[in-house]
């Protein structure tokens, strides 16, 4: 199981985007999860991403695809996570 973060915030049009875009490589990905994070709750995720949300990041291994992506870099990204493990 891959599990990765949606870093982002409530209200926010390019997260909703980013959401959507991800949602569809799932479908092909049964064994990558999602979780969406909001930023605001957490003073660290602010400092480091305010200014640059949606973030799709991996925790294990920091790596990070930051927007603007489509669905084509969110498969990269995955499959380079899972060809790490």
């Amino acid at each position: 199981m891959l599990q990765c973060l949606l870093l982002g915030t409530s209200g926010c049009h390019l997260c909703e985007q980013a959401e959507q875009i991800i949602n569809a490589c799932l479908l092909d990905n049964p064994g990558v999860t999602i979780e969406m994070i909001d930023i605001a709750e957490q003073e660290q995720w602010q400092e480091n991403y305010a200014i640059r949300i949606p973030v799709l990041y991996h925790p294990e291994t920091k790596k990070e695809l930051g927007w603007p992506f489509d669905k084509d870099n969110v498969i990269q990204f995955i499959n380079a996570l899972i060809d790490c493990k």
